[in-house]
């Protein structure tokens, strides 16, 4: 699902240079493998391409745009829509490594959390619109206005954005006169004291959940916001890639005759005449 979408070979060598030597399919892994479980880049395993080359390939991706091109193509051909016209906004802050400086970190008093916070922006299936990561000591209505840029610049169909109580206020107004969209809050009820998934809310949560089953991005071990941003873009990726590969037409069905042993054909004629 993914190689079609990877540059050919030889797009960083530039002119004259000389191609790459490992196999696209081996550096992937070897991202995947990094996201997935969450180690140290030290610590990938020995058949994988040498950690240093892995990270080159994943710092050069980024600043190319390749993995953002991947990551909206997957999300193309896995959504509903092309073009989707609705956007869901929420934040979620997550501790940070010792590696994250104090220029880009902070202290969120309300989940309690010394770190970074993420503003996701997703459709009405729960896949990433624009990614946007500050300080956990920034408020949700204040870091929705670069993600709302995002937004804006990325999907420019998205006319209408559901968001929680947090984002009320002066966002609403200044998405209306400056962006020219709809920001719908969903307030959770008064009266309301157990769990319940409320509208629209419930699907950025999910994508949420979907992104903590990677345990690269449980926590935040990047020195720059945007290596994390890119973290979060594979996590999505190889959500779709295998979304898309589950409606793949499968493998054509072995008869069982083909698999049986020697001889099992007569012993089963001998037991069907008895």
């Amino acid at each position: 699902m993914i190689e079609p979408l990877l540059p050919d070979p030889g797009w960083m060598a530039g002119p004259g240079g000389c191609p790459g030597s490992y196999c696209r399919r081996d550096i992937v892994d070897g991202i995947r493998y990094l996201v997935h479980n969450g180690c140290v880049w030290r610590a990938l395993p020995a058949d994988l391409p040498h950690w240093r080359t892995v990270w080159g390939y994943v710092h050069d991706w980024h600043e190319s745009g390749v993995t953002a091109r991947m990551h909206d193509q997957l999300r193309e051909l896995a959504g509903r829509h092309r073009q989707p016209t609705a956007a869901i906004i929420d934040s979620q802050s997550v501790k940070a490594a010792d590696a994250v400086g104090k220029d880009s970190r902070g202290y969120d008093a309300a989940k309690k959390t010394e770190g970074r916070k993420r503003h996701l922006a997703v459709d009405r299936m729960g896949l990433i619109l624009a990614i946007a990561v500050t300080a956990a000591s920034v408020q949700d209505r204040d870091g929705a206005r670069p993600l709302l840029w995002k937004l804006a610049a990325a999907s420019r169909t998205v006319t209408l954005i559901w968001a929680d109580g947090g984002y009320a206020g002066k966002l609403v107004t200044w998405a209306t006169s400056t962006l020219r969209r709809a920001v719908q809050i969903v307030k959770r009820p008064d009266n309301l004291h157990t769990f319940t998934a409320l509208p629209r809310r419930w699907v950025v949560e999910r994508t949420f959940g979907w992104i903590m089953k990677h345990r690269g991005c449980v926590r935040d071990y990047e020195r720059l916001p945007d290596h994390h941003e890119t973290y979060l873009c594979w996590s999505m990726i190889q959500v779709m890639a295998a979304r898309l590969a589950c409606h793949q037409a499968p493998a054509p069905h072995t008869p069982a005759q083909a698999l049986a042993p020697p001889g099992a054909t007569a012993v089963r004629t001998r037991l069907q005449a008895a």
